[in-house]
């Protein structure tokens, strides 16, 4: 076996395992890295309110290490854009958000107007039911806002209601609204003007939403993949080892078949053929002559 091995074709097919094999741990180690998704900040940093424009800008995507953060940014409350989002839990009551959209100064999106920013939605309060709204006044002018930032929400499929929505999506928002927005919203702690605060939640329970929890998460489905390709690794040696041990095989029956034909083995029947002949001779040898019986002198 080992003369096989080291032949030289199973030599270079060897050193092709190895290399495969390489190749598959290196991407069983990134799905392992990818397996543990990066910790949210921690709320020493998200807590102390920075500049929006510091930490996202429209068209953008939110990311772990931005998600979360306090921010503060001027503009103006756009009108008719109030909305409510559907199926929103206070202290274990089902109710509503009430949203409206802000447009952020300074940060007009390409192709955009330059005199009106970029649409952020606004979460203003939670109501118990629907009706709770009508009696109420939009948001409006000019404000400076402070509040946490948080990702989008996916879209969800549902018959429309008139002004409601089943979940915070800024795509779909932003159609509704006829605007571009960011891939954001924000739930408002402070609403001022002109240095006053603007009582925004009047009529309604004010949104409070803490910072994320700080463990780290793990995603399975790429530990899953980080064995798979372990595993590919260890089979592309069992199939090298496969193939020597194949050709082995072939190299035994070959050399056993010359063996045959070459005549080393005796030829099966020779003894059979001399037998019968053989076992005449010692007979007459060993019978006595007789004649009728009676033995002859």
């Amino acid at each position: 076996m080992l003369k096989t091995a080291l032949k030289p074709r199973w030599i270079l097919l060897l050193i092709l395992a190895m290399v495969i094999a390489s190749v598959f741990v290196l991407l069983s180690q990134w799905q392992f890295d990818s397996s543990r998704q990066a910790p949210p900040p921690a709320p020493s940093s998200t807590e102390e309110v920075r500049p929006l424009a510091d930490v996202l800008q429209p068209l953008t995507p939110l990311y772990a290490t931005g998600a979360d953060q306090m921010v503060s940014f001027d503009g103006a409350f756009l009108p008719d854009t109030r909305t409510l989002v559907q199926d929103r839990l206070r202290d274990g009551e089902d109710g509503l958000w009430v949203i409206q959209g802000f447009a952020v100064d300074g940060v007009a999106t390409p192709g955009g107007d330059p005199a009106q920013g970029a649409v952020l939605p606004i979460v203003l309060g939670w109501v118990a039911a629907a009706d709770d709204v009508a009696s109420l006044p939009e948001q409006q002018g000019r404000a400076a806002v402070v509040g946490r930032l948080l990702p989008p929400e996916a879209p969800v499929v549902q018959r429309p209601v008139e002004g409601q929505v089943p979940s915070l999506a800024t795509a779909d928002l932003a159609n509704r609204w006829d605007v571009r927005a960011y891939a954001a919203f924000v739930v408002a702690t402070t609403v001022t003007a002109g240095g006053a605060d603007v009582p925004f939640a009047a009529g309604m329970e004010p949104v409070v939403v803490g910072p994320q929890p700080q463990e780290t998460p793990i995603n399975w489905l790429n530990i899953f993949y980080a064995i798979e390709w372990f595993v590919f690794a260890g089979f592309a040696f069992f199939l090298w080892w496969r193939l020597v041990a194949d050709d082995h095989r072939r190299t035994l029956e070959d050399a056993e078949d010359a063996a045959l034909a070459t005549g080393d083995h005796p030829a099966s029947g020779t003894r059979s053929e001399a037998g019968p002949a053989a076992h005449s001779a010692a007979h007459s040898e060993m019978t006595p002559e007789t004649e009728g019986g009676t033995h002859r002198d």
